[in-house]
């Protein structure tokens, strides 16, 4: 009797209309502004809207309009949802429904995973959001399971295993749901796993499909894996793909392959670091482009895979974009892999001289030439934290600009040999990192089809949050000092910031309720610069997980 009268009270609490996502609502994306139902603001991962009531001139109003604690230490870099006035944020081990006008929690479901998983989780213990679909959310655990949630109550309607955590596999991804199938990835390819994208059924959490991420024995391209190193080849899967419902194709990135020293794989090691164009119905590879044959430097392709019609070369091509952690921006034909362009967006790029136009292949520099032939230590750049790292970018249809946190960091490299054992680090080098002389990072204003940036603006520490960019020409992101900021999409003039009270690596999302725009993001520092650069100016700033939103002063 009681756990039905705590439904009764919270189905009261929630709003009154349904909570039956269909394919067409998905397939709105930004058109829809009074929702955020897709990670990346929409299948496209664009991650623009075109609200303009909060604008270059407005925005200096833009006050808190309410927080919400996470009561949680870790870091935080979940993507809100926004449905019927309702708020969906995901931590590392809670989901929780939240009235968006006001920040009164709804209802909060706890998740519980083995004291003992952190030790196979790499780069920071978090969540990066959940899916939405016919009244369910579905989101990934630490301990690799993926579950369904009910949306008016929190209760768990079912649990799928994923595979065995304590072999090195843990979940931080967001689902994607396309074509009426739940899409996951997994983490790991620092642990020795083998990668896969798997598909599940939304209505009970039936495992649909695998595809694997290193080719193995019968497979194409397991001529690329000397011996069994297919096995423990890495290429992760831990970033959400997007979806173009017209050519009903999944584009989802991949990771480093395993171990980092690539001397002991040789051979271009299909399909890590690489872009997979996938059948969301059945998981099967229409295509696939490369980014980092045979890569030594952990480089991997995981990063946000934004779709958008773009000119190049004087006529319009439906392309997909990747600022790559290898130091460049890559631009596809998203309906058969084709290379368009790839030109340097890193401010400091030594590790290649170029991508070939043909091959779409790199061209390795003396440094990795040199690196390949000895195994001897070397100064190289991008570090392995790359020159953008997990961060999501923003692409604006009114500029035509990518807005994207970048890096300017080094390191000195040096390949190991390591001895594979399950559940245990698989790294294969050693690194040190050198730092600029300069600021460490920049936010920048980037031409997708040149690589060069309009505008930049610096950052003594490195900002490692989202970017959100809009209709009213402001670009949103923060600092890992926990500055909140606003800046001119045109000129990268910062027009606003506000002081959260913990580091920003979060994913910042907009939508319009009752008339008001409102601006999120989820605060809470801990996340991969956090936790290995040594930043002796990070240690003032408090742990400490939040939502935070914002709307412009009456």
């Amino acid at each position: 009797m009681k756990a039905i009268l705590v439904a009764a009270a919270l189905a009261v609490l929630a709003p009154a209309a349904g909570l039956a996502q269909s394919a067409a609502e998905l397939q709105r994306g930004v058109a829809d502004t009074k929702n955020v139902l897709n990670y990346g603001m929409s299948y496209d991962l664009q991650r623009y809207s075109p609200l303009a009531q909060i604008d270059k001139q407005s925005v200096k109003r833009l006050v808190p309009v309410w927080n919400y604690s996470y009561d949680d230490n870790r870091a935080q870099e979940s993507q809100p949802l926004v449905y019927n006035g309702v708020l969906y944020v995901t931590t590392h081990n809670a989901t929780m429904a939240v009235d968006a006008k006001t920040g009164r929690q709804i209802w909060k479901s706890k998740i519980e995973y083995p004291p003992e998983t952190p030790r196979i989780v790499c780069c920071g213990i978090i969540s990066r959001g959940a899916a939405l679909f016919d009244g369910k959310l579905f989101r990934t655990t630490l301990d690799a399971n993926v579950i369904a949630l009910d949306m008016k109550t929190g209760k768990e309607l079912w649990r799928s295993n994923v595979i065995d955590w304590k072999a090195g596999y843990s979940q931080t991804v967001a689902p994607l749901v396309a074509d009426g199938v739940v899409i996951t990835g997994i983490s790991g390819a620092e642990y020795g796993i083998r990668g896969f994208i798997d598909g599940w059924d939304p209505a009970t959490g039936k495992h649909l499909w695998r595809t694997y991420t290193t080719a193995g024995p019968g497979e194409p391209g397991a001529e690329t894996w000397p011996g069994d190193t297919w096995k423990r080849g890495g290429g992760s899967t831990w970033i959400t793909g997007s979806y173009d419902p017209e050519q009903n194709t999944v584009y989802w990135g991949t990771g480093n392959a395993g171990s980092w020293n690539s001397n002991t794989r040789k051979g271009d090691n299909l399909y890590t670091c690489s872009v997979l164009a996938l059948d969301p119905k059945t998981g099967k590879i229409k295509w696939h482009y490369q980014f980092s044959p045979n890569d030594f430097f952990d480089y991997d392709s995981v990063a946000e895979m934004v779709l958008a019609d773009i000119p190049v070369d004087g006529k319009p091509v439906k392309a997909l974009m990747n600022a790559n952690r290898n130091g460049f921006f890559y631009v596809l034909d998203r309906t058969n892999g084709k290379l368009l362009a790839a030109n340097q967006y890193g401010t400091k790029v030594t590790w290649a001289d170029g991508i070939d136009a043909k091959t779409g292949r790199p061209i390795d520099s003396e440094v990795t030439q040199n690196l390949r032939a000895t195994e001897k230590t070397v100064e190289v750049w991008p570090s392995t934290l790359g020159s953008k790292n997990w961060s999501p970018t923003s692409f604006s249809p009114k500029t035509g600009l990518v807005y994207a946190n970048t890096l300017d960091i080094g390191m000195k490299y040096t390949p190991t040999r390591e001895d594979y054992k399950a559940g245990a680090t698989y790294w294969g080098a050693d690194i040190e990192w050198v730092w600029p002389e300069g600021p460490r990072g920049y936010l920048k204003a980037i031409d997708p089809v040149t690589g060069k940036s309009k505008w930049e603006a610096p950052s003594d520490i490195p900002r490692f949050a989202g970017t959100l960019s809009t209709g009213g020409g402001v670009v949103f992101t923060g600092k890992l000092t926990g500055e909140f900021e606003a800046f001119d999409a045109e000129t990268g003039e910062k027009l606003w910031q506000f002081q959260t009270g913990s580091g920003i690596e979060g994913q910042p999302v907009t939508w319009e309720q009752d008339g008001t725009q409102y601006v999120a993001v989820s605060v809470g520092i801990g996340g991969v610069y956090a936790i290995f650069s040594g930043d002796e100016r990070l240690a003032s700033v408090p742990a400490g997980g939040s939502l935070w939103v914002f709307a412009l002063q009456k």
